[in-house]
């Protein structure tokens, strides 16, 4: 069965601009971006868990981890006997069930990939065949969601910053071999900037990722504060926000995109249920004036379609590196695609184009 995916909202330059508009205000737009970017679990702890014994197991709706740990206060430590919340290991909005697992005697939860990628029917959790492709686009901090065409369950729209099925009795998941390198990002004049990096005027960040990281895995309810000249910052981990006495800026976390070494883990799908099939053969495509989506070709040079690449230079190019760019020329005028914002700009003319990846 063929298979389609493309980001959802992998926005453009000028795009995100409306949509990453209060970068440089205040916000004022209540708890839906707070919930959205959120990157940590908002349940309960469990009472029962921490006296010892909760009798409703993995069915119960409350959190099975240590509350004293939730607050950075556990006086056990690594030697504790109820699960503590470690950030590296499992993405955000992974589900509670598997963060009980990541504990500090089981450290890996993948079967030896970087990452596996899963959705859950009720039937038990299965891994997602080609799931390389949803993380490189999970990896990019601007895409809010990708969408997949032609699935067992019909076209699905993950979200990834509340790490959910859109509109689905699905559930979805992201292992982690806790190896992940976290990167931070802050909008900064409508565009995410990585920590450390220098900004859109030149002035480098004066805090690294590094340092967010760590900060976050000792304690993920807990903030990070730092100075820029005489102006004090503090990043707070629940809400995902940079705040500052002028302004708040949205903040993320997302993965550094990993290629899974060759030969690494073996399928095993839950339950006794197949994988769910993303496709097989990638395939470039950009949008035309009509809306229709068209395949990069090679075209002979003096075609009226003349075009210096082809859907497979684009994907050996995407494959080393997804956050990267592509030049090529079509009748002499020269073009790049952007594959962190899925767009095909003509750097003459500026016009943008969209582009997507797809399964066939």
């Amino acid at each position: 069965m063929a298979s389609a995916i493309q980001s959802d909202e992998s926005v453009s330059e000028n795009e995100s601009e409306s949509e990453s508009d209060d970068s440089d205000k205040s916000d004022s737009d209540g708890n839906s971006d707070t919930e959205a970017d959120c990157q940590i679990q908002r349940k309960k702890p469990c009472k029962y868990y921490n006296k010892g014994s909760c009798r409703d197991g993995e069915s119960c709706p409350y959190w099975h981890i240590c509350k004293y740990a939730l607050k950075g206060s556990c006086r056990y430590g690594n030697k504790c006997k109820l699960n503590h919340p470690r950030g590296g290991r499992q993405s955000s909005g992974a589900s509670d069930r598997a963060s009980d697992r990541s504990t500090s005697s089981d450290p890996k939860l993948t079967d030896g990939r970087c990452y596996q990628w899963q959705l859950n029917d009720g039937n038990g959790w299965m891994d997602v065949s080609n799931d390389h492709i949803l993380e490189a686009q999970y990896s990019l901090p601007h895409t809010k969601s990708i969408k997949i065409y032609n699935t067992p369950y019909g076209a699905l729209s993950i979200d990834f910053n509340r790490m959910r099925v859109i509109g689905k009795s699905l559930r979805v998941r992201r292992l982690d071999d806790g190896n992940t390198v976290w990167i931070w990002y802050c909008t900064l004049s409508r565009k995410w900037i990585k920590y450390g990096d220098k900004g859109p005027k030149g002035n480098p960040s004066p805090v690294k990722s590094s340092d967010i990281e760590e900060k976050f895995q000792s304690n993920p309810t807990s903030s990070y504060t730092f100075t820029v000249g005489a102006e004090t910052l503090e990043i707070k981990f629940r809400e995902m926000r940079q705040v500052s006495a002028k302004r708040k800026r949205k903040v993320t976390r997302r993965p550094q995109y990993r290629q899974q070494p060759a030969g690494a883990g073996v399928s095993q799908a839950a339950s006794g249920l197949q994988n769910v099939s993303l496709g097989t053969k990638p395939q470039w495509e950009f949008q035309g004036d009509s809306g229709a989506w068209h395949v990069f070709k090679h075209r002979q040079r003096g075609t009226s379609t003349e075009c210096s690449v082809t859907s497979d230079d684009i994907e050996r190019k995407y494959t080393q590196n997804p956050q990267d760019s592509i030049t090529f020329k079509v009748k002499g005028h020269s073009y790049k695609l952007d594959f962190g914002a899925m767009t095909q700009t003509n750097l003459k003319t500026k016009r943008l184009r969209k582009i997507r990846r797809v399964l066939v």
